[in-house]
């Protein structure tokens, strides 16, 4: 069920929303060469603490038998990780690579997603051009994020322009509703056609996430259960804000 939320919920999405933006904040100032993954989580969870968060991802279950439960506070995939990889003290950044950091804080019993890939030293033109369209997808796709519009408008306007711009949708792994919960109804794809999927309406909070990749849309997950990988080895980003449908634009809760 798509939840409508109300004007105090709503203040505390936004209370969670910065805390989240404040921890992505200081995770870029931290991002270098030689730096660790598990360096990167451990400043996410302090910033989030000391904001009265919570890391809502660190315990996050698998739903899969065998398969752990989540055991960081962050997302830090490399490279050709699309989604989901495990922070590790093993995981040193190198010049040359990008890393997606997707996190989420919980305050006060709701939650605040949000996901950026950064670059790491010096990378060439062509991998600039990949975290650019990705973040650019995300702010096309919410030009159809007002009320009335359906979910299928925004949907379709992030695959299209990740696709004219010659690169593969990520199509098994989707945008989702966001509140008490990190995962509420609606799913929201990057891809589909306009006009379909529910009308949206003032006080619906939503986490839109493209994923991009530079070659084949295809994706395999690692043996640890978590890891999600590009099947030929090509780089992936990520970029993902919570917004909330208003009676005009949309406001973007996880950018201060």
């Amino acid at each position: 069920m798509v939840t409508i939320k109300s004007k105090r919920e709503i203040e505390l999405m936004r209370e969670a929303g910065r805390v989240a933006c404040l921890a992505q904040k200081e995770i870029e100032k931290a991002i270098k060469p030689g730096v660790s993954t598990l360096e990167l989580d451990k400043i996410a969870e302090r910033v989030i603490r000391e904001n009265g968060g919570i890391p809502a991802e660190k315990g996050y279950p698998s739903g899969e038998k065998g398969v752990p439960n989540f055991p960081g506070s962050i997302c830090a995939s490399i490279n050709d990780e699309v989604i989901h990889g495990i922070p590790s003290k093993r995981v040193i950044l190198k010049d040359g690579d990008i890393i997606s950091i997707d996190l989420v804080a919980n305050k006060n019993g709701y939650n605040g997603d949000c996901a950026r890939t950064y670059i790491v030293g010096s990378v060439p033109e062509s991998t600039k051009r990949l975290v650019d369209v990705t973040k650019k997808a995300f702010f096309e796709g919410i030009k159809f994020a007002k009320k009335g519009n359906r979910l299928g408008d925004i949907s379709h306007a992030i695959g299209n322009f990740i696709e004219n711009n010659g690169y593969s949708v990520v199509r098994e792994f989707q945008g989702h509703g966001i509140g008490s919960r990190m995962h509420e109804d609606p799913g929201i794809p990057n891809y589909g056609k306009p006009g379909r999927g529910i009308r949206l309406e003032a006080g619906m909070t939503l986490a839109i996430e493209p994923m991009v990749i530079m070659g084949r849309p295809d994706i395999l997950e690692l043996d640890d259960g978590w890891t999600i990988i590009t099947e030929d080895g090509s780089l992936s980003a990520h970029y993902e804000n919570t917004i909330l449908i208003t009676e005009k634009e949309p406001e973007i809760l996880t950018i201060i």
